[in-house]
């Protein structure tokens, strides 16, 4: 399992910084480019707060919570046996890497730095990124395995005493990769 949430962390990474660097280098600050005409437009910002630009002056606050979510990750891979939760969790994993990354070395300094964003969806209040991306869609399967009662090590759990006494034939105790 660890390959797959270092792979999905680096994928995640590695399309996050690529797209983030092509915007640098193709686009100035506030320019807008329609893709898909009004409904996906590729809009760059530098955002210096959470999402929709919350806590602006807080920065180094998300520096510290993006830099506590990845150590808690890594201290958990020796307990993840199961596939989804492996890319869930590599895919947070990639995604606030890319966004520490951006705080880390991004203007205006060191533990500040503002994120770049840039995409925008037509209906929707926020321009994200595709860090963004990874770290929502991936909550969403978070939550959906927890809400499954999915462990880390993929097994399904229920709190239905019978369920527990039927022994390992009992497809919900059986590993849920």
């Amino acid at each position: 399992m660890l390959a797959i949430v270092l792979g999905t962390a680096a994928v995640a990474y590695g399309l996050d910084l690529a797209t983030k660097e092509w915007v640098l280098a193709t686009m100035r600050e506030g320019d807008v480019t329609q893709v898909l005409g009004e409904l996906l437009q590729w809009h760059f910002v530098r955002n210096p707060g959470a999402a929709f630009s919350l806590a602006a002056g807080s920065t180094w606050i998300f520096t510290i919570l993006a830099a506590a979510v990845a150590v808690f990750i890594v201290s958990q891979l020796r307990r993840i046996g199961s596939v989804r939760w492996a890319l869930a969790l590599g895919g947070v994993l990639g995604g606030t890497l890319g966004n520490l990354t951006d705080r880390i070395v991004r203007e205006p300094g060191l533990f500040v730095g503002h994120v770049v964003d840039f995409i925008q969806v037509w209906g929707f209040p926020a321009i994200f990124n595709v860090a963004d991306i990874f770290i929502v869609s991936s909550m969403i399967a978070i939550v959906l395995l927890v809400l499954a009662n999915v462990g880390l090590d993929g097994v399904r759990r229920t709190d239905e005493p019978e369920a527990e006494a039927a022994g390992p034939a009992d497809e919900t105790t059986q590993p849920d990769r």
